[in-house]
């Protein structure tokens, strides 16, 4: 719900603040990511590039070290082990792995690295799936999911690189982007606010 809320900081203010632009759905795509609890640990941005889609995301409570991450087939997160959101998407029939020479995934991502406090940012621009139709699109019938593991991905052993067990798991959902001309003190002022409130929405209440 959190996420929600934060999302909707972000369009206000855009509103707010003069001309808006209103994109096609599919240029953007979050997923918040819950724990089996269903608790909000994180969000992922997707935003589609020329160079491909870039993937950003802030998490909080993992263990530190380095977790693997991927997108999943199926839009489909049912706790507690998430197992609902299929296997990697592979739309390609590649094997699993960065570094594997069969591969990879369509949805393998290089490994999520936790600091000491259980916090990441994370960022990745991949150029194997697409948020606009076609048959790279994360956006098919049965949708994806990101998935975040408990273990490092080996980047060679198929399926799944040895990840281990799925600790948190996001919904990839479509969203409208506000695309905002800002000038001036009080524009700047509002969008730190704004950024501001969303941090402590996700984070701290």
């Amino acid at each position: 719900m959190r996420s929600i809320y934060a999302l909707l900081v972000f369009i206000a203010i855009g509103l707010l603040m003069g001309d808006v632009t209103v994109w096609a759905v599919g240029e953007r795509a979050v997923a918040p990511l819950r724990d089996a609890e269903g608790k909000v640990l994180g969000v992922a941005l997707f935003v589609q590039e020329a160079q491909g889609v870039r993937i950003s995301l802030t998490v909080k409570g993992l263990s530190p070290g380095e977790h693997g991450i991927h997108i999943h087939a199926v839009g489909k997160c049912e706790p507690p082990d998430f197992l609902s959101a299929g296997p990697h998407f592979n739309p390609t029939s590649k094997k699993h792995g960065l570094n594997n020479p069969e591969g990879p995934h369509a949805g393998d991502l290089p490994n999520l690295v936790v600091g000491e406090d259980g916090s990441a940012v994370y960022e990745y621009v991949t150029n194997l799936v697409t948020l606009t139709p076609g048959e790279l699109s994360l956006f098919d019938e049965d949708g994806s999911a990101l998935v975040i593991h408990a273990n490092p991905d080996d980047q060679m052993t198929d399926p799944a690189g040895n990840s281990g067990a799925r600790v948190l798991c996001g919904v990839i959902t479509p969203m409208k982007e506000a695309a905002v001309r800002i000038g001036g003190f009080l524009p700047t002022l509002l969008l730190f606010a704004a950024v501001a409130l969303v941090i402590w929405l996700l984070f701290f209440r």
